[in-house]
């Protein structure tokens, strides 16, 4: 089974544009990506998924492949549904554009979950650490059963506790690495809009539960964090370099 990652990237976030372009240690934020995706994959296995010439260009440049796609896609899961159509494989990973600390182990778990689970999307989860707070909206909180199959996912501190006796000792949050097949995505994209509770949320992932296709969260490694805003730039280089991340010297 053919195992490819999917990054979907495109230059007018309504809250950090041009945001896969913006310099982490000197170097584009998406190269970063790729480059982690790259060693879970190989590198022919990498896609960058945009509707920006200007991210093409940097991605092709360093030996990225690329898919043009629309720019009216709703979501970037809708953007890589456009995207599948001109890729040969049985499972697509989704690692977003904005995580340069994703671990490519989690890559190979979550695709690893996806060939034994085929019939579920496959999701990562980790729990909130002690940098962050479970009340900031730009961090997808998790719910899930008893099987870790999604049940809800909120922006809002979820689950909630009548008796703060009852207050769970932890708080998981979305990773956002997915697995789906080329036939899930086209789901996806087949329903049309966002859903009542994806559009509240801005959460793409609820679509799937109107499609009653279950979710089965994993658990990755901690520590990964997002650039979901300007303010996280400073951030995320703190940690890279806690990490030992080089700076990158253009040449």
């Amino acid at each position: 089974m053919r195992t490819v990652v999917l990054i979907p990237a495109r230059y007018s976030s309504t809250r950090f544009p041009g945001k896969p372009l913006v310099k982490l240690l000197g170097k584009p934020m998406i190269l970063w990506v790729a480059e982690l995706a790259e060693k879970a994959v190989s590198k022919d296995n990498v896609y960058i998924a945009t509707d920006s010439k200007e991210i093409s260009k940097a991605v092709l440049e360093a030996g990225y492949n690329v898919v043009m796609t629309s720019s009216s896609c709703l979501t970037g899961t809708d953007r890589l549904a456009e995207a599948v159509t001109q890729i040969d494989a049985d499972i697509f990973v989704n690692v977003q554009g904005d995580e340069p600390l994703a671990s490519p182990n989690d890559i190979l778990r979550i695709a690893s979950y996806k060939k034994r689970n085929i019939d579920c999307v496959i999701n990562g989860f980790s729990y909130i650490g002690q940098n962050e707070h479970v009340d900031n909206i730009n961090i997808p909180k998790v719910v899930t059963n008893e099987e870790n199959k999604l049940v809800y996912m909120s922006r809002k501190a979820l689950p909630a506790v009548k008796d703060k006796r009852n207050t769970p000792d932890e708080y998981k949050k979305q990773v956002c690495i997915y697995a789906f097949t080329k036939k899930q995505l086209q789901q996806f994209a087949s329903f049309g809009r966002k859903s009542v509770l994806e559009r509240c949320e801005d959460i793409e992932i609820l679509r799937f539960l109107e499609l009653k296709i279950d979710v089965l969260m994993v658990e990755t490694e901690p520590g990964s964090l997002a650039v979901d805003e300007p303010e996280d730039v400073a951030k995320v280089e703190n940690e890279m370099i806690a990490r030992g991340y080089k700076k990158y010297e253009l040449v």
